[in-house]
Formats: C-alpha cells, sequence, structure tokens
C-alpha cells in the first residue's frame, strides 16, 4: 500500500508530494522502481525492514534509486509515526544512518557528516549554460560549491529574487550536465534576511523539472553556510513558493559538529 505525504506544510495541496510504502520488505529493486514511477513524485520511500527504532529505507525517484531524500524521510518518519506513535528512530539507509525525532506530524531529521567544496570554473560555466543563466545573474558574495549531506548538490546563489523566480532551463542541457558530475539537485537559493532564504532545485536526474522541498539540499546547504563561516544556528529555508507549492523546512547548524538537522510538518494526502 502507498500512502501519500506532502512535506513540510501542513497543507496537503503544498509542499512536497512523497510516497511512502511502510511494508517493502517483499519487494524487489524493479517492483520499487515501477511503483515510484507509477506514483510520479519526486520521490517514493519503501521501508524494507526493520523494528522500532531502527528502519531500513530505501528511496526511488520516477527515473533511479537515490541514496538519500530529505523530504521522504520527513514523510516517512511522520508515517511511521502516525501509526506507532511518535519517538526517536534511526533510519538505515543507503547514504548512512539518519536519526530522526518525531513528534505528531513534525519530524526532524540529522544528516550525515556534510562537506562541501569550490565548484571548478567549468562546472560552473556548463551549470550557467544549460540553466541559461549569465554569469552576472549570480550574487559574487556566495562562492559556487558542491555541497554534501548524503549525495551531492550544485550551489549557486541568485544575484535577485526576480532572477530565482525565472526559472527556465535546457532540461536534456542539465540533465546530462547532472549525470556527468553525480549531482542530485541544482540548489539556487536567494538570501532573504538573516534567517531566511529562498531556494528552487531543479531535479531533472529525477525526472521532474522541480523539486518542491528538497530536505538533503537543505542539509547539505547548511554545510556550506558552516564551511563558510555565515551559518545562523537556525534559519528557514522557503522552497516550491514558484511552482504554487510553498514549503517551509527549518535548518539547524551547529559551529562543533559537521551534521545538520533538518525539520519539519508532513501532512496525509487524502486518497
Amino acid at each position: 500500500m502507498v500512502l501519500r505525504y506532502a512535506a513540510f506544510t501542513t497543507d496537503p495541496t503544498t509542499g512536497n508530494p512523497a510516497g511512502v510504502v511502510l511494508d517493502a520488505a517483499g519487494l524487489s529493486d524493479a517492483e520499487m522502481q515501477r511503483i515510484a514511477a507509477e506514483v510520479g513524485y519526486s520521490e517514493t520511500a519503501f521501508v524494507c525492514g526493520g523494528t522500532r527504532p531502527d528502519f531500513t529505507v530505501r528511496y526511488f525517484s520516477p527515473l533511479a534509486e537515490v541514496p538519500f531524500c530529505g523530504h521522504a524521510t520527513i514523510a516517512t518518519a511522520v508515517a511511521l509515526a502516525d501509526r506507532d506513535g511518535p519517538g526517536d528512530l534511526v533510519l538505515e539507509t543507503p547514504a548512512g544512518a539518519i536519526p530522526v525525532r518525531t513528534t505528531t506530524g513534525t519530524a526532524s531529521l540529522t544528516s550525515v557528516p556534510t562537506r562541501t567544496r569550490p565548484a571548478t570554473a567549468a562546472e560552473i560555466t556548463s551549470a550557467l549554460t544549460a540553466l541559461r543563466w549569465l554569469p552576472s545573474d549570480l550574487d559574487p558574495s556566495w562562492p559556487p560549491h558542491v555541497a554534501f549531506a548524503g549525495n551531492d548538490h550544485l550551489v549557486l546563489a541568485a544575484g535577485s529574487r526576480a532572477r530565482l523566480a525565472d526559472l527556465d532551463y535546457d532540461f536534456p542541457a542539465l540533465r546530462a550536465l547532472m549525470a556527468r558530475a553525480g549531482w542530485t539537485t541544482v540548489h539556487l537559493f536567494w538570501q532573504a534576511g538573516a534567517r531566511e532564504f529562498h531556494a528552487r532545485d531543479p531535479f531533472p536526474p529525477g525526472g521532474v523539472v522541480e523539486d518542491p522541498a528538497t530536505g538533503a539540499a537543505a542539509a547539505a546547504f547548511g554545510g556550506y553556510l558552516r564551511a563558510l563561516g555565515r551559518a545562523p544556528s537556525r534559519f528557514t529555508i522557503i522552497q516550491g513558493e514558484d511552482m504554487g507549492r510553498r514549503s517551509e523546512l527549518t535548518v539547524e547548524v551547529s559551529p562543533d559538529d559537521a551534521r545538520v538537522t533538518v525539520s519539519g510538518t508532513a501532512t496525509r494526502i487524502p486518497d
């Protein structure tokens, strides 16, 4: 049975929808991939075994398995809390063990240790070409990086909110570039205030134009800010607004820990 949850929202018509299969122990890889394609969301999570508090979880986009997905982790944790009651969990994922704390309707995941590196000139040029952006569209105060929190994300800062809102990229070109580079999303962001960022995440490797909320990218972004010495201890990412699926992700960063915590609500999407 596939459950459907909207993550990082209390409104099932917004946020990022995820499929959740709580009883996937008997499913083959091919069956999980087929179900994810049929569901059609950017990610579907499959609980493949375990007993509380430890569960094994795998994630499939409509096109392929991915090592980690933040919004589907939040959705899965809330689904487990809805079934079993709230509490602490450890989700064993292909990217590593992810501790998760749940309350009613809310979950907080702690990423694997983050890392980040400056993007190369060739990577930046290729990405801007695929995005149909000019170098002048970037905010020069934020260096482009490739950031990791279970998978890799290219991080680019838009020079204005209008630039971020106007997303019209070359899907085949960006998909090919991301396949070569091994990036899961391109995390485009704009700083709205000291503790608020707006973001968009093209996701052609998953077969979708854009992800409305990306917990994995949010964790990687927190690691990026930490590495630059510019991370608030707690901040909000607004994502999905420009595609009509507003999502709110809360990110917590410690100066003494490379792991990042991402929190949000999730709500059941009616059948």
